[in-house]
Order: structure tokens, then C-alpha cells, then sequence
């Protein structure tokens, strides 16, 4: 499944509000600020990867990555 990063970023909200986790208590927890965290649910298209993904941990979301197959033999 392909994610937009303003979808990535409803994800969180949901997920922090369903925990009961305020905005401010997620930068903490996850190392980042305040600023980091508002900006990355609003969708903003240029939150640093290394942050999106320790927020996403910090939630208990996974994510799966799936290399595309290989055809052939490439070696």
C-alpha cells in the first residue's frame, strides 16, 4: 500500500489521541520537538525521515517495506 505523508501524518494523530498521548508528551518521548511533531501530523512534506520513523516506533506503528521482485538472474 502506497501512503501520502498527509496520511502518514493522520495516522499519528489517531494513534497518539487513541493512546491518550498530548503532542508535547510524544516529542518528549520520542526525542524530537514539539514543532517536529505538530508539523509531521499536518502532513508537512519535509520532516526529516529519521524522525517520522522513531515517532512511528515511539507509537508501536509498523511499517513493512517490500523490495520489488527480481526477474532473471542478476548477479
Amino acid at each position: 500500500m502506497r501512503y501520502t505523508i498527509q496520511e502518514i501524518g493522520q495516522i499519528i494523530r489517531e494513534s497518539r489521541k487513541r493512546l491518550g498521548v498530548t503532542q508535547k508528551d510524544l516529542a518528549l518521548t520520542s526525542g524530537t520537538g514539539l514543532r517536529f511533531i505538530i508539523d509531521l501530523e499536518k502532513g508537512k512534506e519535509t520532516c526529516q525521515i529519521g524522525k517520522v520513523l522513531t515517532v512511528l516506533q515511539t507509537l508501536g506503528i509498523r511499517i513493512a517495506l517490500t523490495p520489488p521482485a527480481v526477474s532473471g538472474s542478476e548477479e
